[in-house]
């Protein structure tokens, strides 16, 4: 599948206020075609064409900038919803633990669906924005060797280099993050439990909390694997490897279909 489809379905099958923080991919084609088109007629490093790459320069930074105020916020965000979860998980154990003093079965099912259903939901978001860097990243990689490729320059290289230095890049907490809802996943779901019984409370919690999410974050972490094995070698522009959740095989029961579209 070309990259451009590709991102077409990640925007489709994202949050809705996400969809306009991707790459303008399509639009930075049709800069990079122009200023190949004018190329020939223009002495490469004259001054002239010095403006046409300024430009194209120009609206490259203008997508980091906005890459990075969205990253960042989400980030932000993350940090504070997670807190929060663990305390709402705090305040179930006080209440509903061995010294709690609300025995009521009803309701602390009630409650814990609740919380699991809060906790797959942030769980699929961290994951769509840890996936809105890859493909952001490798579309901004895809359009600087087009441009490279297609005008003789040699601005790939030192582009690259800045970008792995930009916050929406980093995604070392996101990461950390993830992992620790997934830790909670398993706190949430007990490992004593028999693992077709959990494999099912795990699915009908998916299913309470939103099969379209939870679609939608599959699809973006198996997008995520095969931008990693685009490229058969590996080089200063691959992304590094992607882990995939311990719960793989959760994943395997659910017979996926293209991201659906969040409206």
């Amino acid at each position: 599948m070309k990259f451009g489809k590709r991102l077409k379905q990640q925007m489709q099958g994202t949050l809705p206020g996400w969809r306009d923080k991707f790459l303008s991919y399509k639009h930075l084609k049709k800069i990079v075609k122009l200023i190949a088109s004018a190329a020939p007629m223009l002495l490469n490093g004259s001054l002239e064409y010095g403006k046409f790459e300024a430009e194209f320069v120009y609206l490259l930074n203008n997508e980091i900038d906005k890459f990075n105020a969205f990253f960042v916020e989400q980030e932000e965000d993350f940090i504070i919803r997670n807190k929060e979860l663990q305390q709402r998980i705090q305040k179930v154990i006080d209440r509903w633990g061995s010294n709690g003093s609300q025995p009521s079965k009803a309701i602390y099912e009630e409650e814990v669906g609740k919380v699991r259903k809060d906790i797959v939901d942030f769980h699929g978001e961290m994951v769509l924005l840890v996936n809105y860097s890859n493909i952001n990243y490798t579309g901004l990689a895809k359009i600087l060797k087009k441009y490279d490729k297609r005008t003789g320059a040699l601005l790939r290289l030192p582009f690259i280099q800045k970008i792995l230095e930009q916050p929406f890049f980093t995604t070392d907490n996101i990461s950390k993050l993830v992992k620790e809802c997934e830790n909670t996943i398993d706190a949430v779901f007990p490992v004593e439990e028999e693992e077709e019984e959990r494999k099912r409370e795990v699915k009908e919690a998916i299913t309470v909390a939103g099969e379209g999410i939870f679609r939608n974050t599959v699809a973006a972490l198996l997008t995520m694997q095969e931008i990693r094995r685009g490229s058969s070698t590996y080089s200063q522009y691959s992304l590094p490897p992607l882990n995939l959740p311990a719960d793989n095989d959760l994943i395997q029961l659910f017979q996926l279909s293209p991201p659906i579209p969040i409206v």
